[in-house]
């Protein structure tokens, strides 16, 4: 049986890469992820914040007491008292790179076109096989229409894509007017692979001490119903790899996105609640429901309930809207 895929022209032994999170935050758990199973890991998010705000603080050292005298050189601190954490990033990328045998995809977070994008080249440079770009915006500025937040997406990933040689996945929100549209400029506008979907963070109140604080939900296999239904549609429409992430947890959360399209699925919320041995147990299982139903290859099934491959295409659409509701109108 064959479970290979292939994503972002990569062929990975299998379609599950645990996606950005704190498990890749060390080489140790790192490995480990890698020895659970997984094709390809997807590294913990640098920031453009971070990254603007290190460079301010550098900035801040190399020029503070300039004025004063030549003995002002003595002002400098220590290096370890700057060390960035876009060098500590770059640090880690390496080490894995040298240390693991799947392919590694740094994660680079960020909402403006600006100098931040640079790192994509250090990223390339350091041995990363990808680069996974993560727009993270939520436009709250009402003058912005959404043309403008469309064209954002855009010049960001033409800042990376200008500076790289490697391949590049845009990692997607479903908030847009129009996202088939919007998934076939970033195709257009060279992003390699589309990452369906980012999860929003919202915050909650705190009505006690009258605070906003952020808060993380882990996801569910229920999460996985919307990137589930663009995945079917965009398959076959857009020419670039496609990973499904948020709500994949069993073997049949796998099995239901390769059958909509999707290259590979990527875990994150299982991993952090269960175990990295989950990959494992994941894949075992996939693999035993194959054999059970005669599939000989991940190839074979890949696509197959996709909307241009299923006999109802408008299933995907507003028909099924119809009947969802109608569905349990009668269960009342």
């Amino acid at each position: 049986m064959d479970i290979s895929t292939t994503y972002l022209g990569m062929k990975l032994k299998n379609p599950i890469i645990p996606s950005a999170s704190p498990l890749s935050r060390s080489l140790d758990s790192m490995k480990k992820l890698e020895d659970a199973g997984a094709a390809a890991i997807v590294m913990y998010s640098l920031f453009e914040e971070e990254i603007i705000h290190e460079s301010a603080e550098l900035n801040h050292y190399l020029t503070y007491g300039i004025e004063s005298y030549p003995e002002a050189l003595s002002y400098f601190p220590d290096s370890s008292e700057y060390n960035l954490e876009p060098d500590q990033y770059l640090d880690l990328l390496r080490k894995a790179k040298e240390s693991l045998s799947i392919p590694v995809i740094p994660s680079l977070n960020g909402i403006t076109p600006g100098g931040w994008t640079k790192y994509a080249k250090l990223f390339e440079e350091a041995g990363a096989d990808a680069i996974e770009l993560n727009v993270y915006y939520i436009p709250t500025d009402k003058r912005l229409t959404a043309a403008d937040v469309e064209r954002r997406y855009i010049e960001v990933l033409a800042g990376v894509k200008s500076s790289v040689k490697i391949p590049v996945a845009m990692k997607l929100s479903p908030y847009f007017s129009s996202l088939a549209n919007i998934a076939e400029k970033l195709v257009e506008s060279g992003a390699n692979g589309l990452v369906l979907f980012n999860r929003f963070y919202q915050p909650d109140i705190d009505i006690e001490q009258l605070e906003v604080k952020p808060e993380v939900i882990l996801s569910d296999s229920s999460a996985n119903r919307l990137p589930l239904t663009w995945i079917a549609i965009l398959y076959g429409r857009v020419k670039a790899s496609l990973a499904a992430t948020s709500g994949i947890h069993n073997e049949a959360d796998v099995l239901k996105m390769l059958m909509a399209g999707a290259d590979v699925t990527m875990m994150c919320s299982e991993l952090l609640q269960h175990g990295i041995k989950r990959i494992g147990e994941v894949l075992e299982r996939m693999c035993k429901w194959m054999e059970d139903h005669e599939y000989a290859s991940i190839e074979q099934m890949k696509g197959s309930m996709s909307q241009k491959s299923v006999a109802d295409p408008a299933a995907f659409e507003r028909a099924n809207y119809m009947k969802a509701l109608n569905r349990f109108k009668s269960q009342v």
